[in-house]
């Protein structure tokens, strides 16, 4: 036994002090952009992307992320830029980029999964963009866990943010996507990198959508619309001529409203299809419409209308393959229901929109100039939505201010065909 006398001193870890710099200060650098030449790609990120950060992308498999970002790459030739694979060949690369058209010599390819041997890549080459596909094959030494588990992803990811910042290279992480649709991996991911942009769309269909759902260096709140083919993604500029292309004409349930996603206004068919039920329970099945927001919907009608949707079976679906969240959507599916319900069509030269309080009022959206703006470029005759005095008087179309459902619904269809509306409000 050694008698040992504690020591009194701790010691501190020696950093250089921060200097304070003040919050006006009119001394700083603008920040700095690579354009990509892909518009819908730079909307998203917020104007290009900004070297030394990191940019996650997730998506299902086959959706089209290695597409894009090959696409994306071969806009950046001056950057010399790197694509590092750890699930493909560089065979399979080259053939993708054959039928891309996009077989530059610029782009390097490399295939590794070692997080060091990017490090030194990182170090060593002259490279200002870098993609990884993906981060769930890359792994270090450091650790004895299996790539792909939670302590590989975290501390590879965290390592490579670390290094692309110092160098100030741009980096572009590909991500997998869970049974739940969430990125494979933990959330502590998601706070790693600076940007995590979500690629989605059905297999079945030929649009893809790209939404930021996470950005240090721009707005979450915008929209790329791509178009699958067989030369790769195609850029969609007029997003709502594409999801009206094949809108139904004068068949009852269908309906026409301009949704807002994120700052880009969209024009999409509601359909409704409403049928006597054959079961104690009636279905309602929403594809593209929040389920939890059509029950709501459906009891406003029973309540406020009168109609008796409880012996009906109620299916609701946004024409295309398209999602929304916009509550200002509520008005169209209320008026396809109702269309589908009397069996009276709806012109296609009409568009409603509006959100649809508990107690039957339409409620004000929002940017509804930028909803206005729309329908008049695509020749809507009349539009049905609440009005804000910051709508123009002079209009090249019908507005019809509606502020509760009943009134509205009287007006769209006629006094015969609403009547038990009417008479149930009265």
């Amino acid at each position: 036994m050694v008698e040992e006398q504690p020591s009194s001193v701790v010691k501190k870890t020696e950093a250089p002090v921060p200097s304070i710099i003040p919050l006006d200060a009119d001394d700083a650098e603008p920040l700095e952009r690579i354009l990509t030449n892909i518009g819908e790609f730079d909307r998203v990120v917020g104007g290009g992307i900004v070297p030394g950060s990191t940019i996650l992308i997730g998506g299902d498999p086959g959706i089209g992320k290695s597409t894009l970002m090959l696409q994306v790459l071969s806009q950046l030739e001056q950057y010399q830029p790197l694509y590092v694979t750890g699930e493909e060949s560089v065979q399979q690369i080259r053939a993708r980029a054959a039928r891309l058209g996009i077989l530059h010599p610029s782009i390097g390819l490399v295939t590794t999964t070692s997080t060091e041997a990017v490090l030194e890549l990182l170090e060593q080459s002259n490279t200002r963009v870098m993609v990884i596909d993906s981060i769930q094959t890359m792994a270090t030494a450091a650790l004895e866990s299996a790539p792909g588990s939670i302590a590989q992803i975290r501390e590879s990811a965290a390592l490579l943010t670390r290094a692309a910042k110092q160098h100030n290279v741009a980096l572009l992480l590909i991500g997998h996507i869970t049974k739940e649709g969430a990125l494979a991996g933990p959330k502590v991911l998601e706070h790693i990198v600076d940007t995590v942009l979500q690629f989605e769309g059905e297999r079945f269909h030929t649009y893809r959508l790209l939404r930021a759902l996470k950005n240090r260096y721009g707005s979450t709140n915008e929209l790329g619309i791509f178009e699958m083919t067989d030369r790769g993604l195609r850029e969609v500029p007029n997003p709502s001529e594409f999801f009206l292309s094949a809108a139904t004409q004068g068949e009852s349930g269908s309906v026409i409203t301009i949704a807002v996603e994120g700052s880009r206004p969209l024009a999409l068919e509601v359909q409704s299809l409403v049928t006597p039920s054959s079961y104690a329970t009636p279905q309602r099945s929403s594809m593209g419409f929040d389920i939890r927001r059509l029950h709501m919907l459906i009891a406003v009608l029973e309540k406020r209308l009168g109609l008796a949707l409880g012996r009906y079976d109620v299916f609701v679906n946004i024409a295309g393959g398209m999602r929304t969240s916009d509550p200002g959507v509520d008005f169209a599916v209320a008026t396809a229901i109702i269309s589908s319900l009397r069996d009276i069509p709806v012109a296609k030269d009409l568009a409603v929109f509006g959100e649809i309080g508990l107690t039957g009022e339409i409620r004000p959206v929002h940017l509804l100039e930028q909803r206005v703006n729309e329908a008049v470029r695509l020749g809507m005759k009349t539009v049905y939505a609440p009005q804000l005095p910051s709508v123009p008087q002079s209009l090249p179309l019908q507005w019809r201010s509606v502020e509760r459902l009943v009134p509205a619904i009287v007006q769209i269809f006629g006094k015969h065909h609403a009547r038990q509306a009417a008479s149930h409000s009265s």
